[in-house]
């Protein structure tokens, strides 16, 4: 079996250490942060594929005691008129169940199934060798089979053994927080109200009286706008002032998509947002994550040896990946489209776009 590093230990990475050390590889996991026990970001939608993915690694059931099922969603104009709502089994089938999760709380899960002494927290990669020898910051170096560049969006195996293009700005910017919805009225599963520039303003229960709220708008920069952020959704109706109150220190990022489609290399590749960064459109982000991982698992597996492997992982990544990008410009282009012929057409067909743009991630991947 090859001996194998993931650098990275975020969802993809501790993912695949889960599959890979349950079928007996040889395992190490190097995080550039400190293990200070916490995870970035505030909270995830986890689509019924990413919760497939999850059973599939052997979590699922410790995940089902911390999330909080999504059963409808529901697009709202900014003053809280509805647009479309529907159950999200009329876009899942029997795929399964939808859920809501903080980040914090599915890190930790995969945290507690990943073996602690695999994981080296504080070691930064300097650079990777077509075949497998790494360069740590330190200076030191050792040799593996296969590198995993799991690694995130400014993914440091990426850098330096792949090249390509850097991850393009979408012209969005977000933000994102947990609040106490407690006290807020009118807060239901999983709601998005969509303003005009692209403004969006997304809900999503967490259950024990939180909520998930990320924003988002169309920007030139990735910088964030001077002032006061909550501002720019004054007008927006509904929960949404009072949820706003609770934003003062939402977490900021600009948004960036991937375009460089070459994901293998001898002896190394990248998964997760290291591979394929994408529009939040679809939430499709982690479950593409936790799908590469067990994907990856499987052909390791499976094939004769790993240049094998890595050429199979491409070839049942690539067309689902790509289904992706397009559905989520599809979704961009639709909610940018003049504010009265959006609402039409999601009033007519909302339900529709959504069963479409899922409709080929039923199948296992």
């Amino acid at each position: 079996m090859p001996r194998t590093l993931i650098v990275g230990a975020g969802i993809s990475g501790l993912a695949l250490a889960k599959a890979l050390l349950d079928r007996g590889f040889p395992v190490d996991v190097v995080e550039r942060r400190a293990d200070d026990g916490q995870a970035l970001g505030a909270g995830l939608y986890l689509p019924a594929n990413a919760v497939r993915a999850l059973q599939g690694i052997g979590v699922g059931d410790e995940v089902d005691k911390r999330a909080e099922p999504v059963t409808r969603q529901s697009l709202h104009d900014r003053h809280g008129r509805p647009l479309a709502e529907f159950e999200v089994s009329r876009i899942w089938g029997g795929v399964g169940r939808c859920l809501a999760i903080t980040r914090g709380d599915l890190h930790e899960v995969l945290r507690t199934a990943v073996d602690g002494t695999v994981v080296r927290h504080g070691t930064e990669l300097s650079s990777v060798a077509e075949g497998g020898t790494v360069t740590f910051a330190d200076g030191t170096t050792e040799a593996y089979d296969l590198v995993v560049g799991a690694d995130g969006i400014h993914s440091a195996v990426r850098r330096s053994l792949f090249g390509g293009p850097e991850p393009r700005f979408l012209n969005q910017v977000c933000w994102r927080f947990i609040a106490d919805d407690t006290a807020i009225p009118g807060l239901t599963d999983w709601t998005a109200r969509l303003g005009s520039n692209g403004r969006t303003f997304l809900t999503v229960q967490l259950g024990g009286g939180r909520v998930y709220c990320y924003a988002d708008i169309n920007s030139s920069g990735t910088t964030a706008p001077a002032g006061d952020w909550r501002g720019l959704f004054a007008d927006f109706g509904g929960p949404v002032p009072h949820v706003l109150e609770q934003g003062a220190d939402a977490h900021f990022a600009a948004l960036h998509e991937s375009e460089n489609t070459v994901w293998t290399r001898p002896g190394a590749v990248l998964i997760g947002d290291a591979a394929h960064a994408f529009s939040p459109s679809m939430a499709q982000g982690g479950a593409m994550a936790l799908e590469d991982a067990l994907v990856l698992a499987d052909t390791l597996t499976t094939a004769p040896d790993v240049t094998a492997a890595l050429a199979a992982f491409t070839t049942r990544r690539a067309e689902r990946v790509a289904w992706v990008v397009s559905q989520n410009h599809r979704r961009d282009r639709t909610r940018n489209l003049p504010t009265p012929l959006r609402n039409v057409i999601l009033r007519r067909a909302g339900e529709r776009l959504f069963r479409a743009n899922h409709a080929p991630l039923h199948a296992l991947p």
